[in-house]
């Protein structure tokens, strides 16, 4: 998702007549990135994929062979869906049709380098075709054709400079031109089905041989750039099945990955790269499971990870309905909350979260979840929005009842992943916080690495922040992490530092746990954790969290809500003298307001934080390395974002820090 493009100038010829990708230069920008595959010491016996493919060849429906449309639906449903349009779904498709992005805009001309634009006219393909095919205006045809032509048009399929043809714009594009071509089969001409079969053949076959799997090989299943593309390529094999010999080993290698990309989700819910990745990964897994289900009779979506997804974006969201407790890489911190910035109009159009909440419809039809029928219908009445809401007329069952979202316990505590999010009831003046002290992938992933050789962890969107806390009330967010970072530090999270240092490995580049043992993040957990509905207590231990050259022994963390009060008790054991170190962040200023007392400015209220007396605090701008382009995501530029009150205790083998924090009016 964080596709930021240099400037570069393009030579190519058409795309057709391109050679073929070098999957070298492909697989070195891989390497640089651990995104997608990563080549490795060739092992004995085959690849585990291999097996997974014999075993699930994932193998098209008779009864829709020579059919179309079949992958996602066929003429019998798209008449329905006519039915649901002029009736029961009558609001919500006539706001889809209003939102096409086919029909407010012309598609990117080649070789269309625009951040994201290649993503959106895969969006737009679908969007179109799916209208035409409801309401059966001409104008919805054109606008899909010119999008489907478009896509032709580009030489490459992402980014000529990283990862080209095999990365997250060739999954838009592999799903956007595969859906078109599988929609309107019957009203394409025999040179237009040519030639976009003969584009997504090409297309396919560049990213199959990408993600082929070979001995020593190993994946990031649970990434999305691993994901996405694959799921572009199942739904392309499933359009062309008929016409290209190698679209049945497509998508036999596409439900390989993806069944190991659900052994490997969190059982808990929990989005492991943040809320914005939610946002923009969950439609792919949701696209390749309906299309497995659909054109291959393989219904992949009985795994509790899919179960509770609602409870994680439930939780997720701060009272005022529009921002989201921001663990990890998501959004861009006090420039996002304030609505300022290059992103806010992606992020929030008109001031509403993107939160592709129609999701979360199809979970709940196919789940039969009232629970998550309610977190939908919730936020579509906060006015959030979704890239994709033509898949509403599809995914969403009016018959299914909603439980309300008062209804729903308004804390949770998220096992796998350690993070706890409470708060005082469902409203929009809700006192609330979030809490988090586990491992990046969760404590499963401890017990699935020995398991699966072929899985390697790339965990760059997860932020060194065990220990960490979000804090929300009197009707604004009042402290939390500075967003998402091409370099990821303790420093942009309202956890320790020890010595002035953070956790893991942070410092060298996106991703802070690289090379940093998994079982030694594994002892980062949530010894205590009782919520009720007045308060809070969480008790983190935290020790593993850091190199073992800090010299930390113990290092514990009591998270208290009573009252209108927060409590951090901090407890300290070392092999050595060291400072040890807690911080507020503050989207705007931080001043000091009496000898021992300093207020995080807000709006409408305030946040003061009380010192100990032993401790010796600053108050310093919050410095940020933003995301650079794709490949040199670690090589942004230095953005400052708030402040950060940092409280220090004297270097001490033994210590104990109290802050307390309470919400005071602006």
């Amino acid at each position: 998702m964080n596709q930021h493009i240099t400037r570069r100038r393009f030579l190519g010829a058409a795309a057709l007549a391109l050679p073929a990708l070098s999957t070298g230069a492909a697989l070195a920008q891989d390497a640089r990135e651990a995104l997608g595959p990563k080549e490795g010491k060739p092992g004995r016996g085959p690849h585990p994929l291999q097996a997974l493919m014999q075993q699930h060849p994932a193998a098209l429906r008779t009864e829709l062979r020579g059919v179309h449309p079949r992958v996602f639906t066929t003429a019998a449903g798209l008449a329905e869906m006519r039915q649901r349009a002029t009736g029961s779904h009558r609001a919500a498709w006539q706001k889809a049709l209003a939102g096409l992005v086919a029909m407010r805009e012309e598609p990117a001309p080649a070789p269309a380098q625009k951040r994201r634009a290649q993503n959106t006219v895969g969006i737009g393909i679908v969007g179109a075709a799916l209208a035409y095919r409801i309401e059966g205006d001409q104008r919805y045809l054109d606008a899909a054709k010119r999008y489907m032509e478009a896509a032709v048009s580009y030489p490459v399929w992402g980014y000529t400079f990283s990862k080209p043809d095999v990365d997250l714009a060739a999954g838009h594009l592999l799903y956007g031109l595969g859906t078109g071509y599988d929609l309107l089969f019957d009203v394409l001409t025999e040179e237009e089905r040519k030639r976009y079969r003969d584009k997504l053949q090409r297309q396919g076959r560049l990213l199959a041989a990408h993600f082929a799997p070979r001995p020593g090989k190993t994946f990031s299943y649970s990434q999305n750039h691993c994901f996405i593309p694959i799921a572009g390529l199942a739904i392309a094999a499933y359009a062309v099945w008929d016409e290209v010999p190698e679209a049945a080993g497509w998508a036999a290698q596409a439900r390989a990955i993806f069944g190991r990309v659900l052994d490997v989700a969190s059982p808990d819910g929990y989005f492991y790269e943040g809320v914005e990745y939610w946002i923009f990964s969950m439609p792919w897994i949701i696209h390749a499971l309906d299309a497995f289900a659909h054109a291959a009779g393989d219904d992949l979506y009985d795994h509790p990870a899919l179960r509770n997804a609602h409870l994680y974006m439930a939780h997720s969201l701060t009272p005022n309905g529009q921002d989201i407790f921001d663990f990890g890489d998501a959004f861009e911190g006090p420039l996002t909350r304030s609505r300022h910035g290059d992103e806010a109009a992606r992020t929030h159009p008109d001031g509403k979260l993107h939160s592709n909440y129609n999701l979360l419809y199809r979970l709940a039809a196919r789940h039969r979840n009232r629970d998550a029928q309610g977190v939908a219908d919730w936020m579509a009445s906060l006015g959030h929005v979704c890239a994709e809401d033509f898949w509403t007329l599809a995914w969403y069952d009016t018959k299914l009842p909603a439980t309300p979202i008062a209804a729903l316990p308004p804390h949770h505590h998220f096992d796998d992943l350690g993070t706890v999010y409470w708060r005082s009831d469902w409203t929009d003046q809700a006192t609330a916080f979030a809490f988090r002290a586990g491992p990046p992938e969760g404590h499963h992933a401890a017990t699935l690495l020995d398991k699966l050789p072929d899985w390697h962890l790339s965990m760059g969107h997860s932020h060194p922040d065990a220990g960490s806390f979000i804090l929300y009330g009197g009707g604004t967010y009042l402290t939390g992490p500075m967003g998402y970072a091409g370099v990821p530090r303790s420093n942009l999270s309202n956890t320790l530092l020890i010595d002035g240092q953070g956790q893991a490995n942070e410092g060298h580049g996106h991703d802070a746990f690289d090379s940093y043992p998994y079982a030694r993040l594994d002892t980062i957990r949530l010894t205590t954790v009782k919520l009720t509905a007045s308060g809070a207590e969480i008790v983190a231990d935290l020790a593993g969290a850091y190199r073992p050259e800090l010299g930390v022994e113990k290092l514990e963390r009591t998270f208290q809500f009573a009252g209108d009060t927060w409590t951090t008790t901090d407890r300290l054991r070392a092999r050595k003298p060291v400072v040890l170190t807690a911080q507020v962040h503050g989207d705007t200023t931080i001043a000091q307001s009496d000898r021992r007392r300093y207020t995080v400015a807000g709006k409408p209220a305030t946040l003061a934080v009380d010192v100990a007396a032993a401790a010796k605090a600053i108050v310093e701008p919050g410095i940020v390395t933003a995301a650079g382009p794709p490949g040199n995501v670690d090589k942004g530029p230095r953005q400052e974002r708030g402040t950060v009150l940092r409280i220090s205790l004297p270097a001490a083998r033994e210590a104990t820090l109290v802050t307390t924090m309470k919400v005071a009016r602006a």
